[in-house]
């Protein structure tokens, strides 16, 4: 085969077509008609001599020759992305680079507002964009769709370099209204009451890490409730009988504005560490550096311990009914007096 007889094009719609494995959502996937993908097809298994793509069933798979082709070529594009998007000098003040992270909402409540903001003071021309966390993201972190993937260790490649980010411990947070929770609960206690658990979307297991340790554990919670952020977890107890098992500094912040008392956990779940990823090939990539410096820093301003369970969380009560009486209540019971 020479190099000279290929299109370099057509790597991009490889890349698609090994990774979708369909005609019609690769060209989806570039914005090309389905005759034109196939018209890509075709000059990709001629060049190859290899059908590359094959049915059985209702689906296309990959022929053995398109399975060993699957690494080398996406590593090929990520290499020519980085290189073509990165510069030999990088200057925060002029830079005009957009960059991705897919976060859960969990680091953006904690986290990402000050990170942002401190890009906008050192970087003001620079753009970027959240995503969420999930199977997605790890596609898209290989195939160099994405620069950073903030996750919890375990759930990130180990293809790729990481960097810890910080750590945090769980607790339980119930409804403030609740009376038959009080300062603490037994195990047993713990795992009888209905529970929410998050699941994040995209998660190719049920459950978040808390969920998997208890698992493992060999503890069974009654779960009652899957959602798919950390934040809606505590809005879903709140008036109920349930629990949710959360991060700590995510409690704390949720307790703030949601009538919420704070418990402990009696399990002594492991602490989450979140750990950064990103590409290897942008290992020494300016701009990837310079944002690698900033999320640190940042992270140095919050707590180096995840915030006490203070005694007024812990009992903190409902306003009484008196003081939350609506005016024309008081109004018609002075009537029905009279």
């Amino acid at each position: 085969m020479e190099l000279h007889l290929f299109d370099l094009n057509l790597l991009v719609a490889l890349d698609a077509l090994l990774t979708e494995r369909n005609v019609t959502r690769a060209g989806n996937r570039l914005n090309l008609s389905q005759s034109a993908m196939s018209g890509a097809l075709a000059r990709l298994r001629h060049y190859f001599h290899d059908e590359l793509l094959v049915p059985v069933g209702r689906q296309m798979a990959l022929t053995p020759v398109a399975e060993g082709l699957v690494e080398p070529v996406r590593d090929i594009l990520v290499r020519i992305r980085g290189t073509l998007g990165s510069k030999p000098q990088f200057d925060p003040r002029t830079a005009t680079r957009h960059m991705s992270l897919a976060v859960s909402d969990y680091v953006a409540d904690i986290l990402m507002a000050d990170v942002l903001r401190r890009a906008r003071q050192e970087a003001p021309h620079m753009t970027f964009e959240l995503r969420g966390v999930g199977r997605r993201a790890t596609e898209d972190l290989e195939s160099g769709e994405l620069d950073f993937l903030i996750s919890p260790e375990g759930y990130v490649s180990a293809n790729h370099p990481t960097d810890v980010l910080f750590e945090d411990t769980y607790t339980c947070v119930a409804w403030a209204g609740n009376q038959s929770i009080g300062t603490s609960l037994t195990i047993e206690e713990y795992l009888e009451l209905g529970h929410v658990v998050v699941n994040v979307a995209g998660a190719e297991q049920p459950g978040n890490y808390d969920e998997q340790f208890l698992r493992r554990s060999s503890f069974k919670r009654r779960v009652e409730i899957f959602v798919p952020t950390f934040s809606l977890a505590p809005r879903l107890v709140v008036g109920t009988g349930r629990v949710a098992t959360i991060t700590t500094r995510l409690a704390v912040k949720c307790a703030e504005t949601l009538p919420l008392k704070l418990v402990p956990v009696p399990i002594a779940i492991p602490p989450m560490v979140e750990m950064l990823q990103w590409h290897k090939v942008h290992d020494y990539d300016p701009a990837s550096q310079w944002f690698r410096r900033l999320l640190k820093d940042a992270v140095t301003d919050l707590p180096h311990e995840p915030p006490p369970i203070t005694e007024s969380l812990r009992h903190r009560q409902l306003p009484s009914r008196a003081t939350k009486q609506p005016h024309g209540t008081r109004r018609r019971r002075r009537a029905a007096r009279l």
